[in-house]
């Protein structure tokens, strides 16, 4: 009595420990970019058929057409018309070029898309195109079509509004605007976004010194790219006012759209079944911070912008709606 029962060592190893169960951790998926070649073509193919459309030696004097002799009637406007190499202000308005008046005047709300695919010029359309390969395509890799195409649209609306409430106090009557340029500084402003937002993920995935370092490196190289185009924008015929309101628009579309679970984070389905072990949340709390105070400025910019644009100052509105109360008051 009192004695254990033996057990051979055979008998021990029928049942080894349970390993400790494993974690299937979900790799980014690595998308095909299609979108933002298709954007590309479809710029180059507008500014072809606006070449077309223009037909300048229809309307001026051939001898004044430039390179008329070798492109008939996609000949340029004349330099002191057009210093770019495109078409005429008229084509442009023509073909959906962004106008104060015939957009809230007319009720042409689709100007604040067209215009986007359209340029008033070779170097214009050649600048913007290059520089949406040389961005476009990565982000697509990273985040596919949907979210691009999203970020894409929703940026140059933003810029387009900004600059059509800048057209609108222009002294100079019925200026147009045109080009992708807000829309490619709102993925230059989501770029710095999603690098600020998912920080800590690419800091987990080297050692952390050098990839710190990486990041610090990235991080100034891309300030340094925002702020050279910027700059550009002060240069004559340029509108900066589009550049300004689509960076503004991708730089806080970037911290919704972009957004990246945190590094460690399990999907549900991932996990074995019956380990029951705390998981980490999908995101941080400084990525929902961002994340909410980016959709409640983007309401509030959108809506401050048609505001303005179509219904005049909010902020007079407001304070002539308290005099009234005021006045009101005051009679009683």
């Amino acid at each position: 009595m009192g004695k254990k029962p033996f057990s051979s060592d055979i008998e021990a190893a029928r049942y080894p420990p349970p390993p400790p169960p494993s974690f299937y951790m979900q790799q980014p998926r690595q998308w095909f970019s299609w979108l933002v070649p298709l954007i590309f073509i479809a710029n180059i193919a507008m500014f072809v058929y606006s070449m077309y459309v223009n037909d300048c030696p229809a309307y001026l004097n051939e001898d004044v057409c430039l390179f008329y002799e070798y492109l008939g009637r996609y000949s340029f406007q004349p330099f002191n018309e057009n210093p770019l190499l495109g078409p005429s202000v008229r084509t442009l308005r023509l073909l959906g070029a962004l106008e104060k008046d015939l957009v809230v005047g007319e009720n042409e709300a689709w100007r604040f898309f067209t215009c986007m695919f359209l340029h008033a010029g070779v170097i214009h359309v050649l600048a913007n195109m290059f520089s949406l390969l040389f961005i476009g395509v990565r982000l697509e890799n990273e985040f596919g079509f949907h979210k691009i195409g999203i970020l894409y649209l929703l940026s140059g609306f933003g810029g387009s509004l900004l600059s059509i409430l800048h057209l609108r106090d222009a002294t100079v009557p019925n200026t147009i605007s045109v080009g992708a340029s807000g829309a490619l500084f709102g993925l230059l402003g989501a770029m710095l976004s999603e690098l600020l937002t998912n920080w800590t993920i690419y800091l987990n995935k080297r050692d952390l010194k050098p990839c710190f370092l990486l990041q610090c490196a990235a991080l100034t190289s891309l300030l340094l790219i925002i702020g050279l185009n910027l700059a550009v924008g002060f240069l004559p015929h340029v509108d900066n006012s589009a550049h300004i309101g689509g960076f503004l628009a991708g730089f806080f579309l970037g911290f919704v759209i972009l957004i990246r679970p945190q590094y460690g984070y399990v999907n549900k389905k991932y996990v074995p079944p019956g380990h029951d072990s705390k998981r980490k949340s999908k995101y941080k709390g400084y990525q929902y911070f961002f994340l909410i105070l980016s959709v409640i400025v983007l309401l509030c910019g959108y809506a401050y912008g048609l505001t303005t644009l179509y219904i005049g100052n909010p902020d007079e509105e407001i304070l002539s709606f308290l005099r009234k109360i005021t006045q009101l008051s005051d009679s009683g």
